[in-house]
């Protein structure tokens, strides 16, 4: 019997995916037994949602933009017809694992192992994830190996926290470890909050079970008996499945006491964020969690110390637990042959911005930038120029093109004055403004500074209005250099992660591309023409038809023109609002 499964993790629900499924129920309800209907996760492709997916015999096809009405023709033609249609065909995948199609360039660079589950289970089956191999690697973790030993196993793996500081992991779980206590915790920082970042969330919809492996493996190596998964409330599709999952976990004797008859108690509950930027930060996290506003503490002392309730407490992000499964079933060596010398394994990326290819990818350590971009992202949309990629958030920097060929790993980023971060990029083309990009960053982390700092709260806040008034064409002549002094200042004295690192979009952008910078103050110009303070609309007389859409569609009246003539803008009166682009059918209206 075939088996149909949709696409159904937050980018496709938001392409019509529920559509799509509900229509192929209508089909299964009026033909019972014809085919299986199943859902799952997000696979990646997100630009190509809906998707839809036929196996029989070993064999995978996966169709692109599968909208409800397409499923009466090309699905229904397939289910019952044995018949494709090959235009609608994203990717096929034969018993041998090859690929063909047009997306086979999107996956063929990947190295799937935190998403190896992600678009081809069903995440809300626990006997799914366990037929696919899943708890066996927690059933070898307490029945087979002491918890010096599983630590030994993650120190020689080389993985390193995925949450954007790149801790190596076995270290921080030893810390935890050799701390006495009369109780411990684990805890999995889900507070995904960087703009153009769904990496965890992804994860969470499409295989929450890994996650709750990797944590009680995790719970026996330091010796814990209570979980929390800090997961921010914008994302319900997660919360849901992730509480689908830790029920399904506790009815099998995979969470609770006495787990597969081993001795071992530890159970894991959910505490849903309210969306504060600051609590990424793991202290702020655990204050949180405690009912406490969510401000960093001082360290010393450390979490492994005494974290949340001043207990010993290990806190990684979501990528980091989901590859402990993966590393604790094919051992140490296996993980770390992917990768480079002192950056082992993989790492999830989300692609957004004007990338061709918006999705996720799980790429090798050491891919550089331009295959990210152009190899798996398809390149730069409407074939513009590749101007930059962001990385790392609002606590990142931008790495110019030039320097494309930059190996994504823990040391080769850095240098270039970026993180890693958690692996959001994103990507920019030559309509962007870098002075602007900084400003939209600052203006974020400014927003979400809990106020704790001096440095953080008014060092953002003076550093955002001056780079407002650059892009308003107020710029003065030692802006650049106060942005640089109060950018190093900020960083030196702020007292977490966020404002330590909230200068670095500014600071990256001023040492790539000073000359925007420059003819925003001294030129009164955007070179990007992004920054609509400093440019004017213009019609060009030779495409213009007189159709009068622009005039009609202008909310200040500040476009004339009789039908079938020539148009003309009174920049005295125009708002730069961009209504006159959007609505011309012939690009006659332009920036400059």
């Amino acid at each position: 019997m075939k088996k149909v499964i949709v696409g159904m993790g937050t980018c496709g629900l938001s392409a019509g995916a529920q559509q799509t499924y509900d229509r192929l129920n209508e089909l299964l309800q009026a033909r019972p037994g014809t085919f299986e209907l199943t859902s799952t996760g997000c696979i990646g492709m997100c630009y190509q949602e809906p998707l839809v997916e036929i196996r029989e015999g070993g064999r995978r096809i996966i169709y692109r933009k599968v909208t409800a009405d397409l499923v009466d023709g090309v699905i229904k033609k397939h289910i019952l017809d044995d018949t494709p249609t090959p235009e609608h065909i994203a990717l096929t995948i034969n018993a041998a694992g090859e690929l063909q199609g047009p997306e086979s360039d999107f996956h063929r660079l990947q190295q799937r192992i935190v998403l190896r589950h992600c678009g081809t289970l069903d995440p809300e089956s626990i006997d799914e994830y366990v037929t696919a191999g899943g708890y066996q690697a927690v059933r070898r973790a307490l029945l087979e190996m002491r918890p010096e030993e599983i630590i030994a196993v993650i120190k020689e793996s080389g993985l390193r926290g995925r949450g954007g500081a790149g801790f190596p992991t076995g270290l921080k779980w030893s810390f935890a470890a050799q701390n006495k206590g009369d109780r411990k915790y684990v805890v999995c920082n889900a507070d995904e909050g960087d703009p153009g970042a769904f990496m965890d969330r992804s994860v969470l919809e499409g295989d929450p079970h890994a996650v709750l492996e990797g944590m009680i493996i995790c719970a026996k190596a330091i010796g814990a008996d209570f979980g929390y998964i800090y997961c921010r409330a914008e994302y319900p599709l997660a919360i849901k499945r992730l509480n689908i999952a830790i029920q399904a976990a506790r009815d099998k004797g995979y969470l609770g006491r006495n787990i597969l008859d081993s001795g071992f108690d530890f159970d894991i509950k959910i505490k849903q964020g309210a969306g504060a930027f600051v609590c990424g930060e793991e202290t702020a996290l655990f204050a949180s969690i405690e009912g406490q506003r969510g401000m960093p503490r001082i360290r010393p002392p450390f979490p492994a110390e005494k974290g949340l309730w001043q207990k010993p407490t290990n806190n990684n992000n979501v990528e980091t637990y989901a590859n402990v499964p993966w590393i604790i079933l094919n051992g140490a060596e296996a993980y770390a042959a992917f990768g480079t010398e002192k950056s082992k394994g993989t790492k999830v990326f989300a692609l957004a911005g004007k990338v061709a290819h918006g999705g996720l990818a799980e790429v090798p350590m050491g891919t550089t930038i331009n295959d990210l971009v152009f190899k798996i992202g398809g390149g730069i949309k409407e074939g513009k120029k590749f101007k930059a990629v962001q990385m790392g958030g609002p606590s990142g920097g931008c790495i110019p093109a030039e320097l494309g060929e930059t190996p994504v790993d823990f040391e080769s980023i850095p240098a270039t004055g970026a993180i890693m971060g958690s692996g959001g990029m994103v990507v920019l083309d030559e309509t962007t403004c870098m002075v602007e990009m900084a400003r939209f960053f600052l203006e974020f982390t400014q927003n979400e500074s809990c106020g704790k700092c001096t440095f953080c709260r008014i060092g953002t806040l003076r550093m955002l209005e001056i780079l407002t008034r650059i892009t308003r064409g107020e710029g003065e002549e030692n802006d650049i250099e106060k942005l640089a002094e109060l950018g190093e200042k900020i960083k030196e004295n702020s007292l977490c992660g966020l404002g330590q690192t909230a200068p670095n979009p500014v600071l990256s952008t001023i040492r790539y591309y000073r000359k925007e910078y420059e003819a925003h103050i001294f030129d009164n110009s955007c070179p990007a023409g992004s920054c609509s303070a400093l440019v004017d609309f213009h019609i060009d007389a030779q495409k213009c038809t007189g159709c009068t859409l622009c005039a009609k569609n202008c909310p200040v009246d500040a476009i004339s023109g009789e039908a079938k003539k020539v148009h003309v803008i009174d920049n005295s009166l125009c708002v730069k609002c961009g209504k006159c682009v959007t609505s011309c059918n012939f690009d006659a209206v332009y920036k400059r």
